[in-house]
């Protein structure tokens, strides 16, 4: 198991690095090859759209110098020969190769747990969203997508995805000269508490304040994820914690599943109650996973005014897209490394917590999240077919881009507004026949952007003394659209969806121009944020990491900018969208 799945991570690894532009194949007889400095990898392959390379999964054969001077060549299925092969001729710094190597080998070892476990796409059709998660593979394009530097194996096996172990939340009493709570206007402190936890626990967590000796009133509470209480709270905040700052207050009863992203937390018992999203510092695809102060602070903020565009706007309500929002926080800032100055960034998102919206259904609904549509079982399975099922796949994917892509298009274009709609941040909401009706977005203060240009439609943004949400030229702004859902889901998607590319792509595209067709008033903003231009922006996420390497920074740094990636959505001819729209 572990050569099988060492081979397809291998076949991704080249493929994403060919795709970002740090590997240049070329042409053989037998398909492709690599020539490094000491070594030939060669492999079958095919192209897919953004000029993506999608390899064979045991395909590749690695040709080295033999002892007696000639070629050896030998199939290859050792993902972590290939990146120091690779890195070598690519001239990486030794220290980022092996930061790399041993988020690579860590996401190997995720993959083989999860083969060991692993269920027919039959059988995960009807999972709860909470528990499908656990199910699946990770970041579609991200090579190293479950690195997760910090967490040790048995750290993994208690709280990874894949580990598919419910746990409790233990929950803290902050002292409110260190802690902050926001919340919408209709909810107070006292609220979001009793929704969270039974009278009995909050009379138990109140008991272990009197007890101390101090004013239960004069505290905050919110949960801490279990790994951060005992890796970083216990050590980092200890004074706290010794000068009754801090107070332990126990476990709460109810047990939680983590997400695809680790640190967002599902309640399994009472699905009815809040999503909780809970720093770690742990490195995991690219970033440290805290929460930084200024995203709890704003969080309530940024859900109140898009409510406000929500509530307004007509066609919202006919597509029926869902707001989890992030609806109350507690911001505790560390009251020495704050003032510090120039601390990295990690050191200063260690403790807080955003309380988000659950997903609302109706009548024989089901939900999943959208990474649930790349997910391809061991028998080589697309978990999308168990979805489209006897359903014509023009009209089940149709009923996808009316769900997802329009609303997207419609923020972008009407009000300068745009999601980072990755697998993660979308949750996509079926009837019973498992056909997509409407979708939830997710990770608004995180992720949310706003064009430059004021926008009559958006009225006011939700800014005190500094911008609360960044601001973008509408030319970056529709990356978030390009990069999270056309090339970080449909490029994937179209690998295994049963439409022809024409078909596939000539939807997409049929969407964007009935947008352009029904709001005119938009053409300006539709040209300079373009969707069907020639070619976009690449901006490689694995190259993110290869070129920054694993130093300690300030600030979570920009993807940069390497060249460009040609657009399927550019001369494929459009087909209009079946409702006419």
């Amino acid at each position: 198991m572990w050569r099988e799945c060492s081979a397809a991570l291998l076949a991704k690894a080249i493929g994403e690095l060919c795709f970002e532009g740090l590997l240049t194949p070329s042409g053989s007889s037998d398909g492709y090859e690599l020539r490094f400095d000491d070594a030939v990898y060669a492999f079958s392959a095919r192209r897919t759209a953004f000029g993506g390379w999608e390899v064979r999964p045991g395909s590749v054969r690695r040709g080295a110098p033999g002892i007696l001077g000639d070629d050896v060549v030998e199939e290859c299925d050792d993902v972590q020969r290939f990146v120091v092969d690779a890195f070598r001729s690519l001239g990486v710094d030794p220290a980022t190769t092996a930061g790399f190597l041993a988020e690579v080998t860590a996401t190997l070892a995720a993959d083989v747990a999860l083969a060991a476990t692993a269920r027919p796409a039959a059988e995960l059709v009807g999972l709860p969203r909470a528990e499908l998660d656990g199910h699946l593979t990770g970041h579609p394009w991200l090579i190293a997508n479950k690195g997760r530097v910090g967490f040790s194996a048995d750290d993994l096996a208690r709280h990874a995805p894949e580990a598919r172990t419910p746990v409790r939340l233990p929950w803290l009493a902050v002292h409110r000269g260190l802690a902050g709570f926001r919340g919408t206007p209709e909810l107070s402190e006292l609220a979001v508490r009793e929704h969270e936890l039974d009278p009995a626990t909050v009379e138990r967590f109140t008991e272990v304040l009197r007890e101390a000796g101090v004013e239960p009133s004069a505290y905050a509470w919110l949960p801490v994820h279990p790994w951060q209480l005992d890796h970083v709270v216990r050590t980092l905040w200890a004074p706290e914690l010794a000068l009754g700052r801090i107070v332990e207050l126990g476990e709460a009863p109810d047990w939680y599943l983590p997400t695809q992203s680790v640190r967002s937390m599902s309640n399994v018992d009472s699905p009815e109650r809040y999503q909780v999203k809970l720093p770690l510092r742990i490195l995991n695809t690219s970033v440290y996973r805290g929460i930084p102060p200024h995203c709890t602070e704003h969080a309530p903020v940024v859900t109140q005014w898009l409510r406000g565009l929500w509530g307004s706007d007509k066609l919202v309500a006919e597509w029926g897209t869902q707001l989890l929002g992030e609806v109350a926080s507690v911001t505790v800032e560390h009251p020495q490394l704050a003032r510090a100055g120039g601390v990295p960034y990690q050191w200063l998102e260690t403790l807080g917590c955003i309380w988000r919206e659950p997903v609302v259904l109706g009548e024989g609904e089901r939900s999943w999240s959208l990474a649930a549509l790349l997910h391809v079982d061991r028998s080589g399975r697309p978990l999308v077919l168990e979805y489209v099922g006897d359903t014509d796949p023009a009209v089940w994917f149709a009923a996808l881009l009316r769900a997802l892509f329009r609303p997207l298009v419609h923020f972008l274009y009407t009000y300068g507004i745009t999601f980072n709609p990755h697998g993660e941040n979308v949750v996509v909401v079926t009837d019973a026949r498992n056909v997509p009706v409407r979708v939830a977005l997710l990770d608004l203060v995180d992720d949310v952007n706003v064009s430059v240009e004021r926008v009559p439609a958006r009225g006011l943004d939700p800014d005190s003394d500094a911008p609360v949400l960044p601001r973008k030229p509408w030319a970056v702004l529709r990356q978030y659209v390009v990069d999270a859902l056309l090339v970080g889901v449909f490029r994937p998607l179209a690998s295994v969806y049963p439409l022809a590319p024409e078909r596939f792509w000539g939807m997409v595209r049929g969407e964007v121009e009935s947008y352009r067709a029904r709001f005119p008033a938009v053409a300006g903003r539709m040209e300079e944020g373009s969707l069907t231009c020639a070619e976009f922006l690449r901006y490689p996420l694995n190259g993110y990491r290869i070129t920054l390497g694993y130093r300690d920074l300030a600030a979570r740094p920009p993807v940069p900018k390497t060249g460009t990636v040609p657009n399927p959505l550019h001369d494929v001819a459009p087909v209009p969208p079946p409702d006419g729209w």
